[in-house]
């Protein structure tokens, strides 16, 4: 019997030992899995607390840099050399300005005619000038190379490398859309090369009394292409006595094939599309030395004058200026040895014959 009880009293011992026993053995071995998890979810918290945070901290950083850049505009050479303090009667946006009769050379408006600037792309109205006084085949193929890529600044052309082209083709482009390649490529495949070229040209400066004017290239990227208003209106009565230059200066557009491609050029003198304007030869030109110029014939209240505007502000400004002068002259159809009372010059000092000044470079 107090066996029996014995036993009784060990099994029910027994069974509250394995109540009490089995959860117990069921946390333990649930409970690292427990704290695995909960550590693996604390971990990643704290490993993606800092890339919220930096996304958030970056973001606007990047953002106000961005909105912090500012390029400032740089100088032309009439700038630096102080010409845009100088106003004139007209009110002219263009720094250097001349115009003149060609048939009696009387000189009706002057505005620092004999500053010596950079001329940009006007380079390329010599360049046409000995190509067509050459007599060269206007037929003959010539293939864009890859030195006629624009290295000085970086100017665009959709002539690529290994197009191939009629130096008639190539002259209409480098004097109505004022193409880089095609004039390089016009001066490189010169006979006697490039180097020859470029002698020529200043050779034929000089002939024609440009005193003030200096090339280094066909193309007018380099700001040391630099002449004159006097000298350029010399260049334009010349140019102007080549018909080849004046129709192709002129023309309102073009179309090429290149390859399987046709290319559409358009003329970037807008005034040879407008119908109250009778241009005989033009040429346009910029970079961010000489700023915005422009050179023309045009005959106005039956008058042929040359127009030189240079370093003018605003891309549509050297126009502005051209309808101010016409409008000018139209108002005084008896203008005879009548002159604008102010002429100007530049101060030789700053801005001489020959004389270079540094600045950034940009591109047209």
């Amino acid at each position: 019997m107090s066996r029996h009880r014995h036993v009784s009293l060990g099994s029910v011992w027994s069974r509250i030992l394995f109540a009490l026993g089995l959860p117990a053995l069921v946390w333990a071995l649930a409970m690292p899995q427990a704290i695995a998890s909960q550590t693996k979810r604390a971990t990643a918290r704290v490993a993606k607390a800092p890339a919220v945070a930096k996304r958030k901290v970056v973001k606007p950083v990047l953002a106000a840099k961005r909105k912090s850049v500012v390029y400032a505009a740089r100088p032309s050479f009439g700038q630096i050399a102080g010409l845009h303090s100088v106003s004139d009667a007209l009110a002219l946006k263009s720094r250097v300005a001349l115009v003149v009769d060609q048939d009696t050379s009387e000189v009706l408006f002057s505005k620092n005619d004999q500053a010596v600037l950079p001329i940009a792309s006007l380079t390329k109205l010599m360049t046409g000038l000995l190509i067509s006084e050459a007599r060269l085949p206007m037929d003959e193929m010539i293939a864009i190379d890859q030195s006629d890529v624009d290295t000085e600044k970086g100017s665009r052309s959709r002539l690529r490398v290994g197009a191939e082209l009629s130096r008639g083709e190539l002259l209409h482009l480098a004097l109505m859309s004022s193409e880089n390649r095609a004039a390089h490529a016009l001066g490189r495949t010169y006979p006697g090369g490039l180097r020859v070229f470029v002698e020529l040209m200043n050779s034929r400066a000089r002939s024609l009394g440009m005193g003030d004017t200096r090339y280094v290239e066909p193309t007018g990227l380099s700001s040391h292409n630099q002449s004159s208003a006097r000298d350029l209106a010399k260049l334009v009565g010349v140019s102007y006595g080549d018909p080849v230059l004046r129709e192709l200066s002129t023309s309102p557009g073009h179309q090429v094939a290149v390859g399987s491609r046709t290319l559409t050029f358009n003329n970037t003198n807008r005034l040879v599309k407008n119908s109250s304007w009778d241009i005989g030869i033009q040429k346009t030109g910029y970079i961010s030395e000489a700023g915005q110029c422009l050179v023309m014939q045009a005959k106005v209240a039956g008058r042929k004058l040359i127009m030189v505007f240079l370093d003018s502000a605003g891309k549509l400004t050297r126009l502005g200026d051209a309808e101010r002068v016409r409008r000018w002259v139209e108002s005084k159809p008896t203008m005879n040895s009548v002159a604008m009372p102010l002429m100007v010059r530049a101060d030789a000092g700053q801005v001489a014959a020959g004389g270079f000044l540094p600045v950034a470079s940009d591109s047209q």
